[in-house]
């Protein structure tokens, strides 16, 4: 299952199948151990973070019920402010120990990592697994991330890694100690320079890699969201749901995080800069591709929205997109990616490809193509490397005579170099860093000036 198809197994994992014991009476009243468990259980994940236990734990009626309400409308619960038998099994789950009470997306300041590969270390293993499974176990946690994000992730085996790795029970050497087993299983920090993303896994747990216990992917896949930056989510299909439920990982295909979270990390705030560049677009079948350091975010007429997804994991044997153009009466998308380019007809790669680009006709000195257009009028294939352009002629497979020639004199006030261009319903669309120029090339002429963002839904 894919990014853009819906709830993923990941969605539902940690997290979204939790199903309450039916509601009693309304004149349920809970015993004192049970009160006791409810004002612990608020301190911890519903108190003021950043306070003191002594000054979370507010005693006084008015604020337990505040605080009772805001976890009974975070889980989706009747919000009474009455401590009631299903309120209490919710809180009685198997559980993150992160706070709920973020903001629901990142952390506060939305923390993240400021390099794109990000070193972690298992410095204490759990004796329930060996070391390969709960290396391999915690290095396919990671992959998750790292097919839906920029991110990359290396294992160290001595020093101090970015984010510190271990299973242990009790007290374990930061300010929140472990409760047994069958309460919070464990926590994770959020970026940050020392402690900051370090993983902790409570022992007292029988870790396993199936049913029975306690899943080691599945937690691990929950907490890395923390160590990466986010925050708990109310949604029961999220895959940062705090409370813990079993979902089978063995069809490791379905192992995606959701198109929401997957945008938390790159495509939200991204996607809506009014300084967003285009590395190349094209049309493909209808849709509009827009590709950006290894992503594409796509636009549609079968769906509302704008989708984004790793380039790879629609056309594994590219990285990433430097222009793109579509040949439609050939019903034929080319993708360049330095000095090689493929042929691809919608999800599927052709055979033959790669191909390199001196097989089109350029010289030894272009190495990357910076954008490509097909104009259907003319038949004639346009490419632009730098202050200079091409035309290539799809149907006899040369380069036309006279090229190459310069882009300031040929396309007046489109600018000096494109970073991308596409065809759409008869004008071409020339980007030249965040601006864009909708060029009519019948009449030679600019229509209107508009910024790259404006395709991908944000005004």
């Amino acid at each position: 299952m894919g990014l853009c198809t819906g709830p993923s197994l990941l969605a539902l994992l940690f997290f979204g199948l939790y199903q309450a014991a039916p509601t009693p009476g309304p004149d349920y009243t809970p015993s004192a151990e049970e009160q006791t468990e409810a004002e612990n259980y608020l301190s911890q994940f519903y108190g003021d973070v950043g306070t003191t236990n002594s000054t979370a734990r507010r005693i006084v009626v008015k604020s337990f019920e505040n605080d009772l309400e805001t976890m009974q409308s975070f889980f989706g619960l009747e919000v009474t402010g009455k401590l009631d038998k299903k309120t209490l099994d919710v809180m009685k789950a198997p559980r993150c120990g992160v706070s709920d009470i973020g903001r629901y997306g990142h952390f506060h300041g939305k923390p993240k990592w400021k390099k794109s590969t990000i070193t972690y270390r298992i410095t204490q293993y759990t004796p329930d697994l060996s070391r390969s499974e709960v290396d391999a176990t915690i290095a396919k946690a990671f992959k998750l991330y790292s097919d839906v994000t920029p991110l990359n992730f290396q294992q160290m085996t001595s020093g101090t890694a970015d984010i510190m790795i271990l299973f242990k029970n009790g007290y374990h050497g930061d300010f929140y100690p472990f409760d047994g087993p069958n309460g919070v299983l464990a926590h994770a920090n959020s970026p940050g320079i020392e402690q900051g993303g370090d993983t902790h896994f409570d022992e007292d747990e029988n870790w396993t890699l199936t049913q029975k216990g306690v899943n080691l992917l599945l937690v691990a896949a929950h907490e890395f969201g923390h160590a990466l930056g986010l925050d708990h989510s109310r949604d029961r299909e999220a895959l940062m749901f705090p409370t813990y439920q079993y979902v089978d990982t063995k069809n490791t295909s379905s192992l995606r995080m959701t198109y929401r979270e997957s945008r938390l990390f790159m495509g939200l705030d991204e996607q809506c800069s009014r300084d967003l560049v285009f590395d190349a677009a094209t049309s493909i079948r209808r849709e509009l591709y827009f590709f950006k350091d290894g992503y594409y975010w796509k636009r549609s007429f079968y769906f509302s929205g704008v989708r984004l997804k790793r380039v790879r994991m629609t056309w594994p044997q590219i990285d990433y997109v430097d222009a793109a153009y579509e040949n439609k009466a050939k019903d034929i998308a080319y993708l360049f990616q330095g000095t090689k380019f493929w042929g691809v007809r919608g999800y599927m790669t052709l055979p033959g490809y790669p191909k390199y680009i001196s097989e089109l006709g350029f010289p030894d000195w272009v190495t990357k193509i910076d954008a490509a257009v097909y104009v259907p009028t003319t038949r004639k294939t346009l490419f632009f490397v730098g202050s200079q352009y091409w035309s290539y002629d799809d149907s006899k497979g040369e380069m036309d005579n006279g090229y190459p020639k310069m882009i300031f004199y040929d396309f007046l006030g489109i600018g000096t170099k494109v970073d991308a261009a596409f065809e759409n319903y008869g004008f071409l669309y020339f980007s030249s860093g965040p601006r864009q120029s909708e060029y009519n090339y019948t009449t030679r002429k600019v229509v209107r000036v508009l910024l790259n963002y404006g395709w991908l839904n944000c005004y």
